[in-house]
């Protein structure tokens, strides 16, 4: 149930017990949201949709600097375990709105993803990607945008996905649309 509405179960009512994930309403799927200690954070907006076998990470990176990679202390319970940059994070993991990440792709820790982004099937993004970006490849790479950036810019003004739901069911033909006008019509309502 969310926003008073029964609908299949979403990631935010699968993850709520978990104080370092928050996650947006009517985001959909089952990725792995992994995270190793108390301040790695993951953050994911409204409307996503996540296919099979997607990951996001919060950390539990290992230190590459370091003459071994293996976290020693960990494993023998040895002083300093967990306080000496293992595991560790390059920051909060953020996914905007209405983004929707491919078949077996990964978000690394540290990066966020703009609002209205695709991530292609098996990427893995390193990098922030901006919004209403399409990116592929390992590394991930922006291969083109969905929209010219005047449409991005109306789109990233409008957030839809923050209107109430009976006001996006209302408007569902014009969001499930790609004619020009549709865009203009959102304006409209957005200042409604």
């Amino acid at each position: 149930m969310e926003d008073g509405k029964q609908i299949k179960t979403t990631l935010r009512m699968l993850h709520s017990d978990k104080p370092n994930i928050v996650v947006g309403r009517y985001t959909y799927g089952n990725p792995l949201l992994l995270t190793w200690a108390e301040d790695e954070r993951i953050t994911i907006g409204a409307f996503c949709s996540f296919a099979r076998e997607t990951a996001v990470l919060g950390g539990g990176e290992h230190r590459y600097d370091w003459i071994t990679t293996s976290p020693i202390r960990i494993m023998f319970d040895l002083p300093g375990a967990r306080k000496d940059g293992i595991p560790c994070s390059r920051g909060e993991t953020v996914i905007g709105n209405d983004v929707w990440m491919g078949f077996r792709s990964i978000i690394l820790s540290g990066v966020t993803v703009a609002d209205g982004a695709v991530i292609g099937a098996g990427a893995v993004v390193a990098n922030d990607v901006p919004p209403y970006a399409v990116v592929a490849g390992n590394p991930a790479k922006v291969i083109k945008y969905r929209f010219e950036e005047s449409v991005r810019n109306d789109l990233l003004s409008i957030k839809w996905w923050d209107w109430p739901i009976e006001k996006i069911i209302d408007s569902v033909d014009l969001l499930c649309s790609n004619d020009a006008d549709a865009v203009k019509k959102l304006m409209a309502l957005s200042r409604c």
